[in-house]
């Protein structure tokens, strides 16, 4: 179980997370999963078993820290909204399912292990969003060698609705367990994937007008050989 302090509506709430999953391919335009499937099959990463696929992860890898410690320096975030299932309702984050790229070419499911999973300090309703859902946006960037730069901007409207991809996760049409914390898929870089040393997130709503956000260093630990 790992405990986290949220915002939720102007008020700080201590919340305990007893499961974390991370959905992959979630992508709603199932050829252009595909076809990303094979693009990273082009470069040794297997094939998941499912579409969408859902990974079982330790939820002391959540963090709100504002600096994480990676092996190496192959590893790299990705901007997600993640759900987070409390007693008084659905709720939305943002997160980074911070990768090792290095060893996600043999296992995936190995991957997602070797990384903290950074998440945001607020939480948003979800039924105060859902009559706008597809209009929020996501997005990131990375600073490497003192260079900011945008990653990923793209609307959630491209990742499978909610009810969706809690149903798919589930195999019946429910809620999502109490104390769940689900990061739901990412969208694609803009140009390489590659990591740096700050990285950026940013879950948007234009119709409010507001932002959920984060950010973090990712410090780079040398091989011992």
């Amino acid at each position: 179980m790992q405990q986290l302090t949220f915002e939720i509506g102007g008020a700080t709430s201590a919340v305990s997370i007893d499961s974390l999953i991370i959905a992959g391919w979630t992508g709603r335009d199932r050829a252009a999963v595909e076809h990303h499937i094979a693009e990273l099959a082009a470069v040794g990463v297997q094939r998941p078993a499912s579409v969408p696929c859902f990974y079982r992860l330790g939820p002391n890898l959540l963090t709100q820290a504002g600096a994480i410690d990676v092996v190496g320096f192959r590893s790299s975030g990705e901007v997600e909204f993640v759900l987070v299932s409390l007693a008084n309702g659905l709720h939305v984050a943002v997160g980074s399912d911070h990768t090792d790229r290095h060893v996600e070419a043999y296992s995936v499911t190995v991957s997602k292990q070797m990384c903290p999973k950074p998440i945001g300090r607020e939480l948003w309703s979800v039924a105060d969003v859902s009559g706008h859902w597809d209009d929020l946006v996501l997005r990131s960037w990375i600073t490497c060698d003192g260079t900011r730069t945008l990653y990923q901007e793209g609307s959630v409207g491209k990742i499978l609705a909610v009810p969706d991809l809690i149903e798919r996760y589930l195999g019946r049409p429910t809620g999502l367990p109490v104390g769940t914390a689900m990061y739901c898929g990412t969208l694609t870089a803009i140009g390489p994937i590659r990591g740096g040393e700050r990285f950026e997130i940013e879950l948007h709503d234009p119709v409010r007008d507001r932002s959920l956000k984060h950010s973090y260093l990712a410090r780079c630990l040398e091989l011992a050989l």
